[in-house]
């Protein structure tokens, strides 16, 4: 949600990358891709932001932390980022979810978003469950 110079940005996917690799996913079992050149990840954030209102997101803690944090009123990036997320989830009609504690409402909004589309639409995406870890 912050700008960033786009050399050091095409130099953090590459560490990303690397650090992946390092940790043993095998490209050969699982799929590797960046997400930014999939387009449909911002279509889907762009229709499911159209189905979510302003003061659900408005009261998400972490919009007020950061919010606070960048000493302004925040941008519409930071504040429409819990939506993308949504989408990264609901695109791939994800069933689980590996979340930390500080994301359990950002997956809410993702379950609440599933469950608004499916009755106004008819049944398409699961409502993902979150995978807490005791660490």
């Amino acid at each position: 949600t912050m700008p960033k110079e786009p050399a050091v940005l095409r130099q953090n996917i590459l560490d990303t990358t690397a650090a992946i690799l390092a940790c043993g996913i095998d490209p050969k079992k699982c799929l590797l891709f960046r997400q930014s050149l999939v387009p449909e990840h911002a279509e889907l954030a762009w229709i499911l932001g159209c189905l979510t209102n302003v003061p659900r997101l408005l009261r998400l803690p972490q919009w007020k932390m950061k919010r606070a944090s960048q000493n302004s009123e925040g941008t519409v990036g930071l504040l429409t980022y819990p939506v993308l997320q949504a989408a990264d989830i609901l695109l791939y009609k994800s069933t689980r979810v590996p979340v930390g504690e500080d994301q359990v409402l950002h997956l809410e909004l993702a379950q609440d978003i599933a469950q608004h589309f499916n009755k106004k639409y008819g049944e398409f995406f699961p409502v993902p469950k979150a995978i807490l870890s005791e660490l």
